[in-house]
């Protein structure tokens, strides 16, 4: 079975034939690392599904700093829902860590996809129903647990996180400085 079928069938039941109007208004593409898919300031009609590869949306502050909101890591969704569906200019920067393989997907087409076909319909709002926990997730995350949780929790999805993107993106990410990542990693060591 094709595994972007078996993928979007785990959210719910597609026929191949909606599968294949998908495939029509998606095109595959290889993306580089630390490549932006969408920037802040600018209006996007795309979204991704992430077939390989890591990925990350920041937040830029006035001076410069970046501080990430999330990591996307293989079989995601990912781009600037709130930019595409409100029809305006995302507030965040997507971009990719390591090379991504990737399928385009034009959010327009999908949309009228989704008036013209229930099945892809229900299929989108069971895609951003996932989203939507994965936010609420880590929302959860960020007030429940102290950073060096958080790390644990964050190397128990992308157990090789450490060697794939720079340690101040995870600091970042953990809200923390790279001092305190640093500090965590070493108490880590200490009690193997």
């Amino acid at each position: 079975m094709n595994p972007n079928f078996a993928y979007i069938n785990s959210f719910i039941n597609v026929s191949h034939e909606s599968f294949e109007k998908l495939q029509k208004i998606s095109s595959f593409k290889i993306i580089e690392a630390n490549k932006p898919i969408a920037k802040a300031g600018d209006k996007t009609s795309k979204i991704y599904m992430l077939v390989s590869g890591l990925m990350r949306v920041f937040l830029s502050s006035e001076c410069g700093k970046e501080f990430n909101k999330n990591f996307f890591m293989p079989q995601s969704f990912v781009g600037s829902f709130t930019s595409l569906i409100k029809n305006e200019p995302s507030k965040l920067t997507y971009e990719t860590l390591t090379e991504c393989k990737v399928y385009e997907i034009d959010f327009n087409k999908l949309v009228n996809l989704c008036k013209q076909d229930i099945a892809i319909s229900n299929l989108y709002n069971k895609i951003v129903e996932h989203i939507f926990i994965k936010y609420e997730e880590r929302q959860l995350e960020l007030i429940s647990m102290d950073s060096k949780q958080r790390y644990l929790e964050l190397r128990k999805r992308i157990p090789d996180i450490d060697a794939l993107i720079p340690q101040y993106h995870i600091a970042s990410y953990l809200s923390v400085t790279p001092v305190q990542l640093s500090r965590i990693r070493k108490k880590l060591n200490l009690n193997h």
